[in-house]
């Protein structure tokens, strides 16, 4: 009998197919004691095993490339983590073999991660994979990971680590469904960019039996257990219709009655670019570049190293519009020359812009980097500085900005309720704002954006997340400056549309769902936009936003 599930869909699309599970269990190690004289040689075996696993982490990452690669090289460095291998060693000596000492150690830092506040605790998933990873290695069992399979199918999990997101194959994965995460989670921000149907936080995903019919659609966050021959049918017309869509649509983003909302993609590096151009990006709005910043904790890359990179993102859009975030490091990007270790909660410490101030130095060397890779190009480069909270904030970073000899639009990012509440006491200093939708739900509703149990509130239809972004549209539109999206809320058709209604005058996302969101904003006028956004304010709850914005524009 055809029963249907309810999580939050990630990634459009459609997927119909056989349940398979992610092979995720590594036995625990029995607790025996090990020989004095075994000391050295277990030792040993750790070391390698966790230097095989960190290589095979950046191995996949490089393969992967782009934002893939930076999440996994950040899982490489988690491996490696001196204080974990040093713990692992005292625990050896005292009798332990390499295994029972790696899941103890790891198990003792994952407690203390759970209890350091809500960033880090999201990266407990990503800490148990390299966890299981290295112990099945001494064991010589099988990775986790995802099932063998001849056949294409829709993979369950309880969560998805990066590892085996960043290389699903698509043509066997039609879709994945897990039990936790949330709609900004490593694995729903890859599933986007792989183009995969995905549905997260799906209570009971796990008890799905190997080999049932399922129908996922990624949009609506619906999950159908053995569907009927009708509701297929619907779904692949469904589907089909949007791929039509999408076929037809070309060009800039714009209404159906000629507004223009230019639809940018997010990028984590040079790897990104063909995707983002193959899409019909106008530009990019979100420019992260931690990935440089990863590939070493100690040191930051050389002024060199950094003009090469981004000058490989700017020459790729003549012309276009090429949005810069500096360094966004903290909370779950540590880096050890630049944030501090012992932060009771480091989301809400030293994270983003602040730590760039405390560190001029760094921060510098970045904007005299953009100013070289920008020499000569027609390219319209825009800066923007993370974690702004006031304008003392976004006074500072435009004189870092002028102090540099940086020729480009300076602004700051609206992650923090203070910055879209003094919005525009903030464009007194700065040319733009860019809303990172993401963070600036996650500390409105104090909801971690990577716990899936708290993800209601992590949805951006919620209304208060909506007036928030009416407030900074609002203060740049009586500036006469831009306001932009670039969190993953732009990637959503439907909210695109309602953003555009609220005044935000440029969008956005990760390059698989711009034609989605092109072919969207072209049924609708302007004014159907903000009839839409106006509803969707009006009401109390996430899915009473998303049900009046659908009524207003579909008309009913």
């Amino acid at each position: 009998m055809e029963t249907t599930l309810r999580g939050v869909g990630v990634s459009h699309g459609v997927a119909i197919g056989e349940v398979r599970h992610m092979g995720t269990a590594v036995l625990e190690p029995p607790a025996k004691q090990n020989p004095a004289q075994d000391t050295g040689r277990e030792q040993g075996r750790a070391r390698q095993s966790v230097e095989a696993v960190s290589a095979d982490l950046i191995a996949r990452g490089n393969l992967a490339g782009g934002e893939a690669q930076a999440v996994l090289e950040a899982q490489a460095m988690m491996a490696q983590d001196p204080e974990l291998m040093a713990d692992v060693e005292r625990r050896i000596a005292v009798g332990s073999t390499a295994e029972r000492a790696v899941y103890d150690a790891f198990a003792s830092y994952r407690a203390l991660l759970a209890g350091a506040g809500e960033y880090l605790a999201g990266r407990v998933a990503d800490l148990d994979d390299v966890r299981n990873r290295i112990v099945a290695r001494l064991l010589g069992v099988p990775m986790p990971g995802v099932p063998d399979s001849d056949e294409p199918y829709v993979l369950i999990a309880r969560d998805l680590a990066p590892a085996d997101t960043a290389l699903l194959d698509p043509t066997l994965v039609l879709g994945f469904v897990t039990e936790e995460g949330g709609p900004t989670s490593h694995s729903a921000i890859l599933a986007r960019a792989l183009g995969v149907p995905a549905v997260v936080a799906l209570p009971g995903a796990g008890e799905l039996a190997e080999g049932t019919l399922i129908a996922v659609d990624g949009s609506t966050g619906e999950v159908f257990v053995e569907p009927s021959d009708e509701k297929r049918a619907a779904l692949e017309r469904a589907a089909a219709e949007r791929k039509a869509a999408l076929s037809t649509s070309s060009g800039p983003g714009t209404t159906s009655d000629g507004h223009k909302v230019p639809l940018l993609a997010n990028v984590g590096g040079p790897g990104d670019v063909p995707a983002a151009l193959e899409a019909g990006a106008e530009g990019i709005g979100l420019f992260r570049t931690e990935f440089l910043f990863l590939d070493d904790s100690k040191q930051a890359p050389s002024e060199e190293k950094q003009v090469e990179a981004y000058r490989q993102v700017l020459t790729a859009f003549p012309e276009g519009r090429v949005v810069v975030r500096v360094l966004d490091a903290g909370a779950d990007k540590p880096l050890d020359f630049l944030t501090p270790v012992d932060e009771p909660n480091p989301a809400l410490g030293v994270r983003g812009l602040r730590s760039l101030l405390d560190h001029p130095e760094v921060l510098q060397t970045q904007l005299s980097a953009l100013a070289k890779a920008a020499e000569g190009l027609p390219v319209h480069l825009e800066v923007m500085a993370p974690m702004v909270a006031d304008r003392t904030d976004a006074r500072a970073f435009a004189e870092a900005c002028r102090t540099a000899g940086l020729r480009a639009k300076y602004g700051v990012m609206v992650e923090i309720p203070s910055a879209a509440l003094r919005a525009r006491s903030l464009l007194q200093e700065v040319e733009f704002l860019s809303l990172g939708t993401n963070d600036l739900a996650q500390y409105t509703f104090a909801a971690d954006r990577q716990v899936g149990a708290v993800s209601r509130w992590q949805d951006p239809w919620q209304p208060a997340l909506l007036d928030l972004v009416a407030l900074s549209a609002e203060a740049a539109k009586a500036e006469g400056k831009s306001c932009g999206v670039c969190g993953e809320a732009a990637s959503d058709p439907l909210l695109a549309c309602v953003l555009t209604g609220l005044g935000v005058t440029s969008l956005s996302m990760s390059a698989a769902a711009i034609p989605y969101v092109r072919a969207t904003l072209a049924k609708y006028t302007v004014a159907q936009c903000e009839r839409a956004a106006a509803a969707a304010r009006a009401t109390d709850t996430a899915d009473e936003a998303r049900t009046a914005a659908r009524t207003v524009l579909s008309g009913e």
